[in-house]
């Protein structure tokens, strides 16, 4: 079978074999459960990073707005999980009780409507999928069928990122505005908050990443994935080819969207909260980020990409939080000056050959061959 063929490649499988390793055995073993779940929280936005992979990478379609599909992923699970910690029994002293407490403090009386299927965890999951997708569709049908791209897209996805965030704090009786939803508890009875709680929601998040590294992986392999390459090189010549470059946009934006989405339900799960905070322009600039740093080309690389500028940002804004925007944007400008295909990039520019190299060499003096022997094409004595 050729390499076009497989889902993934030698060096490819190499690399997710050891991401796995890296996920599930080394940082579990090595790091506190304060710290895996920092480390979980970091993952969150892996998921969007691998989603601009398909998008950004290899669809070309710059989207600055992803923490707006990263929030309603996020706002969907979240009103789940508030919806079973405002209980009856947990709200008495509210003067209406039964209602998360935000709505009580804003003098709402009653749950409003489109809360009330949330009380289901089927429609909730649903929700995390399908309702970002919808709104993904009907952003890129109504701007790629146009032929709106490039820098006026990006700027165009900042502006929904700016409006979502106002709408969220101005609607706070709604929504917990800018305080967002707090105190979130249990899942299904299930109590999220314990340490071997947070255990078991990071495998399960890591689970959910692969799942997503596979359908990325799959997209990129597929003819699909070869059109959106030729879709983002020579655009015209596609849609004279009677492709329609319009409808191959939204489907790379629609994948993006779900992923982010994802994300956005297993941060909510993770933290235990959910505010306006992670929707806005700022966070969804850093999630491209994420993913420049670790290669836009590179799966596997926006993965590592998202735990390395989160790690630093971590250890950096500690010591200095009031200069770490300063930093990241110093990161982003270094990396697309000095290495445009980011920490994939530099490993198969530099370190990929020189792997290559040696474990040629070791083939070669296993099989009894020297390097002299090939080049002269007679087998050494």
């Amino acid at each position: 079978m050729s390499d076009n063929a497989r889902l993934v490649n030698r060096p490819e499988l190499l690399g997710i074999v050891a991401l796995a390793v890296l996920l599930v055995v080394i940082l579990p073993l090595s790091l506190d459960v304060f710290r895996l779940n920092l480390v979980a929280k970091y993952l969150t936005y892996a998921f969007v990073a691998v989603g601009l992979v398909i998008c950004w990478g290899y669809g070309g379609i710059l989207s600055l707005g992803q923490g707006v599909f990263f929030g309603l992923g996020g706002y969907c699970m979240a009103m789940f999980l508030k919806l079973e910690a405002s209980s009856p029994a947990n709200t008495k002293i509210q003067s209406t009780p039964g209602i998360p407490d935000f709505m009580d403090w804003n003098q709402i009386t009653s749950l409003p409507f489109f809360w009330k299927p949330f009380h289901s965890l089927t429609f909730t999951v649903i929700a995390i999928i399908l309702v970002p997708a919808f709104f993904a569709f009907v952003i890129g049908a109504a701007m790629f069928k146009r032929r709106v791209g490039g820098t006026y897209f990006a700027i165009i996805t900042q502006a929904v990122a700016a409006i979502l965030t106002i709408l969220i704090v101005g609607q706070q009786g709604y929504t917990g505005g800018i305080n967002g939803m707090t105190d979130l508890r249990t899942l299904n009875g299930w109590d999220i908050r314990p340490d071997h709680a947070k255990v078991v929601l990071y495998f399960f998040e890591v689970a959910c990443l692969f799942g997503c590294i596979f359908i990325a992986q799959f997209i990129r392999r597929s003819k699909l994935g070869r059109i959106l390459v030729a879709m983002r090189d020579k655009e015209d010549r596609v849609r004279f080819s009677g492709y329609s470059v319009a409808n191959f946009k939204i489907f790379a934006f629609c994948v993006a969207a779900i992923f982010a989405a994802i994300g956005g339900a297993m941060f909510a799960l993770q933290v235990g909260f959910m505010s306006p905070s992670f929707v806005g322009i700022v966070p969804s600039i850093e999630m491209v980020i994420y993913t420049a740093v670790g290669g836009r080309l590179s799966i596997l690389g926006a993965v590592y990409g998202t735990l390395l500028v989160n790690f630093a940002k971590t250890s950096f804004s500690e010591s200095f939080p009031e200069l770490w925007l300063f930093g990241l944007g110093g990161l982003f400008i270094a990396v697309v000056l000095a290495f445009p295909n980011g920490l994939a990039g530099i490993w198969s520019d530099y370190v990929q050959p020189q792997v290559d190299k040696l474990l040629r060499k070791k083939g070669s003096k296993k099989n009894g061959w020297t390097d002299a022997s090939v080049a002269d094409g007679a087998p050494a004595e």
